[in-house]
């Protein structure tokens, strides 16, 4: 468990190899409940090889001094990003 929101990875490891290697991440909202997009890749067996990128967002909450993860959104292609990206982009629009 993280005690701070650098602390907090997606980074995982197992029998020595990295099962998901994260990229990059991005704080989207920071306190007791913190907001986290990550870029990250993920090692497949078959190939032998990390994945294209794929990115999650996952919501964490500060209690007792550590932070634990309480939900995630795995956006599953490039194409669904830029979905997301887009509709976001026309909303925003909308509203200013």
């Amino acid at each position: 468990m993280a005690e701070t929101i650098d602390e907090i990875t997606i980074d995982y490891e197992e029998d020595g190899i990295k099962l998901v290697k994260e990229i990059n991440k991005e704080v989207l909202s920071k306190g007791a409940w913190t907001t986290i997009m990550f870029r990250y890749k993920q090692w497949n067996k078959a190939t032998e090889d990390y994945s294209e990128d794929k990115y999650t967002i996952r919501r964490y909450r500060k209690l007792h001094g550590s932070y634990s993860a309480q939900s995630k959104f795995n956006i599953s292609s490039a194409k669904q990003g830029q979905k997301i990206i887009d509709t976001l982009q026309t909303w925003i629009k909308d509203t200013a």
